[in-house]
């Protein structure tokens, strides 16, 4: 999957949960996926119609109540769905906040090797300078990324790495994900 894809699936809070937990085999409708996500009924609403616009799920023809529909995972969804897995197994539940913002995934993604706020930047043209630094920061308050300061270099530079369980999961998205071509 291409970066703009992942950028698009973790544009609502509760997709990739949703995702991880069609792969695991949660039946696909609402009240079982709304239980076992957590998630509020409209904002669970919300992220089932932005991941069946954007193809990954689809109403399972001939199934379920018209008020009750029954969904499953397109073929392009299985692919998301399995990385949404990977990656809600190894963060633990109290990370799962972290996880559901818009640009933690992404920006992780980027993080595979020791990167430079430019470069992160670069790497993700939609984000703005004020939310990477803003995802950098509450990523590095919980110990997923680590910073340091080049003070040999004028004028000085931040360098950001995954670090921890930040690391883990830049790893699963950096095999996963595909930036655009050009100098990485």
């Amino acid at each position: 999957m291409d970066i703009a894809l992942l950028v698009t699936i973790t544009s609502r809070a509760w997709a990739l949960p949703i995702l991880a937990h069609l792969h695991a085999g949660i039946p696909g409708r609402q009240a079982p996926l709304v239980t076992a996500t957590g998630a509020g009924r409209t904002a669970f609403a919300h992220s089932m119609d932005h991941l069946i616009a954007i193809g990954l799920i689809e109403r399972n023809p001939g199934h379920g109540h018209p008020l009750r529909p029954e969904f499953r995972l397109t073929q392009r969804g299985s692919s998301a769905a399995k990385l949404a897995s990977q990656i809600l197994d190894v963060s633990g539940d109290e990370d799962q906040d972290l996880l559901r913002r818009a640009w933690t995934l992404p920006v992780l993604a980027s993080l595979n090797s020791p990167r430079h706020f430019s470069e992160i930047k670069r790497d993700l043209p939609p984000i703005t300078d004020r939310a990477l630094s803003q995802s950098l920061k509450t990523m590095e308050t919980r110990n997923w990324v680590s910073r340091q300061i080049d003070d040999l270099t004028r004028p000085p530079r931040s360098q950001y790495s995954a670090i921890r369980t930040g690391s883990i999961i830049s790893n699963l998205a950096a095999s996963a994900v595909t930036f655009p071509t050009g100098p990485r």
